[in-house]
């Protein structure tokens, strides 16, 4: 056999050595991890993981983006295929207790978590999504039905927080659970908004009043507030699959009922247009500027940032102040961050804020139970008062629930897990207003009872 011949040989199945790798090949590049095909998927992976290895991965924005996003599209993309979990909210669940259990393990070195840390932590990554979500959804909505939703959401929220304390406290007594640790330690902390806002506050607020350090009480709360997150995405995911099948129950995305309102000129619908970059870039900036205005705020007012933030994009967006142009960019920016960064976002937040090591020496199967008593009934309540006032009940159990989440942080799992980032404005709501006067009312309470 000559040279030619030899470059020809056959395979066991007959194809040319040539053709079976050009065919391999290309059924590699068909198959993706996300939106990446998988050899560049891997290439990627290797290169990031070497950096990490031998201490060159960048600790900053640069490097914790790489860590998270190649984790992120990994996890995302498993959790939208592998059955149960893509009906439950799999991406969302994935994306945050996977990295949780990979720290918990010590998997993750120190280059990748000092590089995820800057990012999330020193850039504040997590508001900047926020306010990229917030204000790029309030300034694409039709501003009647924002002002109904606003308005009529605090009444299946409160009555929710109310059925949620009490089915937490009776469920507690009922596994002989003392009444006022049940208050105070595992009900409170799921409903006080999140770490930042809730639990610390309330760690100061007790340490003052019971003694002790702030520190101890933060180990106590912790959990609860954890347990509570994970029961509220899954059920969110639940909600989900309901509104899938039952599509008149679901607005997907919409809290209000709104045939009677004219959408035709608003931004709410899905325009066919050429994306302009430039306007996203104004969109980015107005994105900033408004979170901006909330810091502010918040330093002669006194109310958290995010609620001025959110009013602020509420009252612009009323007065037809900004141009359309401008509410297009926000938009648009809107749809790319949530499209793309939310499943990198939540690896960043289990990394950090999903403290496995403290879940596991507190948690009993008593402990869980009272946990998932006080969301379910939280997200039940929301469904059935929501639907009483001619909200859609899907959607107004899911923005109820996120009351039970981790401030911000379960906001974003919640909604993602559900598909309904569109909602992010009314639970900011329903978590900053609901967590503040969580917080103020056990303070005070506490205090009586001391």
């Amino acid at each position: 056999m000559n040279t030619k011949a030899n470059l020809k040989a056959l395979t066991n199945d007959g194809m040319p050595i040539e053709s079976s790798f050009k065919s391999l090949g290309k059924r590699l590049i068909h198959i993706k991890v996300g939106v990446l095909p998988l050899p560049l998927y891997l290439t990627l992976a290797a290169i990031i993981l070497a950096a990490s290895v031998y201490n060159t991965l960048p600790a900053d924005m640069i490097g914790g983006f790489a860590v998270i996003m190649i984790l992120g599209i990994l996890l995302g993309d498993l959790g939208q295929k592998l059955p149960i979990l893509k009906d439950i909210g799999g991406p969302a669940i994935l994306a945050l207790l996977v990295p949780s259990v990979l720290v918990f393990l010590d998997v993750i070195n120190t280059s990748s978590m000092e590089a995820v840390t800057s990012l999330m932590k020193t850039s504040n990554f997590l508001y900047f999504y926020i306010s990229c979500l917030v204000v790029g959804s309030i300034l694409g909505m039709n501003s009647k039905v924002l002002i109904q939703g606003f308005t009529r959401m605090f009444v299946p929220l409160l009555v929710g927080t109310i059925l949620a304390v009490s089915a937490g406290l009776l469920v507690g007594l009922l596994f002989g659970y003392d009444i006022k640790h049940t208050l105070f330690y595992i009900v409170v902390p799921i409903i006080g908004g999140g770490i930042g806002e809730g639990i610390l506050p309330l760690s100061i607020a007790y340490s003052s009043i019971l003694g002790g350090s702030a520190e101890s009480f933060v180990s106590q709360m912790i959990p609860a507030a954890v347990i509570g997150n994970i029961f509220a995405v899954v059920t969110a995911g639940v909600m989900m699959r309901v509104g899938e099948k039952h599509t008149k129950l679901s607005g997907n995305g919409k809290l209000i009922k709104s045939e009677n309102i004219n959408e035709t000129n608003d931004d709410t619908e899905e325009k066919e247009k050429v994306i302009d970059f430039s306007l996203m870039g104004a969109g980015l900036l107005i994105a900033c500027s408004f979170f901006i205005v909330g810091t502010l705020g918040q330093k002669f007012i006194g109310i958290p940032g995010p609620v001025i933030m959110i009013l602020f994009a509420t009252i612009i967006k009323c007065l037809k102040v900004m141009p359309h142009k401008m509410e297009d960019g926000a938009h648009n920016l809107y749809k790319f961050v949530s499209t793309s960064l939310t499943w990198p976002l939540m690896v960043g937040l289990g990394m950090l804020y999903i403290p496995l090591e403290d879940v596991v020496k507190i948690v009993t199967p008593a402990y869980v139970v009272i946990c998932a008593s006080v969301v379910l009934t939280m997200i039940v309540s929301g469904y059935f008062v929501g639907k009483l006032m001619k909200m859609y009940p899907v959607d107004a159990a899911i923005v109820t629930g996120c009351h039970s989440g981790l401030g911000g942080t379960g906001d974003v799992a919640i909604l993602s897990a559900s598909k309904r980032m569109a909602l992010m404005p009314f639970a900011q709501v329903a978590t900053r207003i609901g967590g503040v006067s969580t917080v103020i009312m056990a303070t005070f309470l506490l205090k009586i009872l001391s």
